[in-house]
């Protein structure tokens, strides 16, 4: 299974996504950091390097993603991932002002792994939302 992920493929998830994270919303114009194409499910777990396969994310939500497929609930019962090809964002997630907020189980696994509503992101996402900034236009795209 390759990693390469071709310019046109490239281009393809980055439009698909309106340049926003497909976890956190973040808009890539708003980050000093590049986004990042990631592997929904990873190669070492036997993903695809194809369109339906990758995701658009920022990258906080995609280092703290790495190649995890889901978490442990407080139970310790295994609960997979948000996946943005599968799901549907507000079907699991919601925006209270800065915070993004879970409607499920998977929803929450996904906040608590990839830190999206840890101190300072929600500080960061407060400064964007308190300048009119979050959700951006795109984001609320991505998510309709």
């Amino acid at each position: 299974m390759s990693r390469y992920i071709s310019n046109k493929l490239r281009k393809q998830v980055y439009e698909r996504a309106y340049h926003c994270c497909e976890y956190c919303l973040a808009y890539e114009g708003h980050s000093f950091i590049k986004f990042q194409i990631e592997h929904i499910i990873s190669i070492k777990h036997r993903g695809l390097t194809d369109i339906t396969n990758l995701a658009l994310a920022c990258f906080f939500c995609n280092n703290r993603k790495g190649t995890d497929l889901g978490t442990l609930t407080e139970y310790e019962e295994l609960i997979r991932f948000y996946h943005p090809r599968k799901d549907s964002w507000s079907d699991h997630f919601e925006i209270d002002k800065h915070f993004i907020l879970p409607k499920t189980d998977i929803a929450q696994g996904t906040i608590n792994i990839l830190g999206i509503n840890d101190e300072d992101r929600l500080a960061e996402r407060m400064a964007f939302y308190e300048a009119g900034f979050f959700p951006h236009p795109n984001a609320l795209r991505l998510i309709s």
